[in-house]
């Protein structure tokens, strides 16, 4: 397969534009995505050929898919995939109609890009304090699982990626159990996790950054958002990346999305700054809205209720407190 149509394809795919090339050089970069482009597409069973789909997508886009919502097919989670509806910084959502397993018409898939094509830099900041996750949500205590961790090959960098988005379904079943507004995940797989769908079949819900809110509206949804901050701080969670981006809005309420990057409140060395950033981003949003807030005061209130204390450890990636660089 040629290595400059390998590249086209991965172009095609980031059709909005996300991906943002960060290898070193030319030949780097097509080394990575011909070895990419030939693993994916030699890698899809022959079992699920019948497994075509409405969304048109471009051809690796294609092989993508197949390979990673193939499962939830055969398992007749899902029978059709009818559109994408979110590009993000590191997986796209897709629309997909139900099969037999639930009772909801539709659901959405978040499928993880490849490694080399998420734009999410530092992810190590957010896996301090925190085992990796095998498949089954497990910690990985195999020493040859270990080894290729720590050498970083290709099966060590496919690990950290299923580690990467077993936190995100446990966190999500987690805190749905427990009453957070949040989808309820219903199965993962290598590369995806199936989940509620928010929306209807025209139009997903638009985050709530897009939304300007009726007066009536602003301070309910406001202290609804802080007690589900205060479910995650009871469950021993911080988003870690809390913003009006990651807040849903459908038909008057609120869903929180997005936790693969969650940290512990009690185990990472500077939780208590992303703590805070979390705070005050949500802060920001609704003091636009016209709500008077005090971001510092509330993160220290909130903190300070679960018996928690400022961390004295900073993170080196962390400018006097403030946001690491992603």
């Amino acid at each position: 397969m040629d290595t400059n149509k390998n590249i086209d394809y991965y172009n095609e795919w980031d059709d909005e534009g996300q991906f943002e090339r960060t290898h070193s050089s030319r030949s780097t970069r097509q080394e990575h995505v011909s070895l990419a482009v030939q693993q994916f597409v030699q890698k899809q069973s022959d079992n699920r050929k019948g497994f075509s789909f409405t969304y048109k997508a471009a051809r690796f886009e294609e092989g993508w898919l197949l390979d990673s919502l193939g499962f939830f097919y055969e398992q007749q989670w899902i029978s059709d995939v009818l559109a994408k509806i979110k590009v993000g910084k590191e997986a796209s959502v897709y629309l997909c109609r139900s099969g037999n397993q639930v009772k909801e018409s539709l659901l959405a898939a978040k499928v993880y890009r490849p490694r080399m094509l998420r734009s999410l830099k530092n992810d190590h900041i957010y896996r301090q304090g925190r085992d990796v996750l095998d498949e089954s949500g497990n910690p990985i205590v195999d020493l040859g699982m270990l080894k290729a961790l720590h050498k970083r090959s290709v099966y060590g960098e496919q690990l950290q990626l299923q580690s990467w988005i077993a936190f995100e379904f446990l966190t999500l079943k987690t805190l749905h159990l427990s009453g957070a507004d949040v989808p309820q995940p219903y199965e993962m797989g290598e590369n995806a996790i199936l989940m509620d769908y928010i929306g209807d079949e025209n139009t997903p819900a638009p985050t709530l950054n897009g939304v300007n809110l009726k007066q009536s509206q602003v301070r309910p949804l406001f202290e609804r958002t802080i007690e589900n901050i205060g479910i995650m701080l009871s469950k021993d969670v911080i988003h870690g990346d809390l913003s009006a981006y990651n807040l849903l809005y459908w038909e008057g309420d609120l869903t929180m999305i997005d936790f693969p990057q969650v940290v512990s409140p009690t185990k990472h060395p500077s939780a208590w700054q992303i703590f805070r950033r979390d705070i005050h981003r949500i802060c920001e949003y609704f003091g636009s809205q016209g709500l008077e807030t005090d971001p510092a005061s509330l993160a220290s209130r909130l903190w300070q209720s679960f018996g928690l204390r400022p961390a004295s450890l900073t993170h080196p990636d962390w400018q006097d407190g403030g946001d690491p660089t992603i």
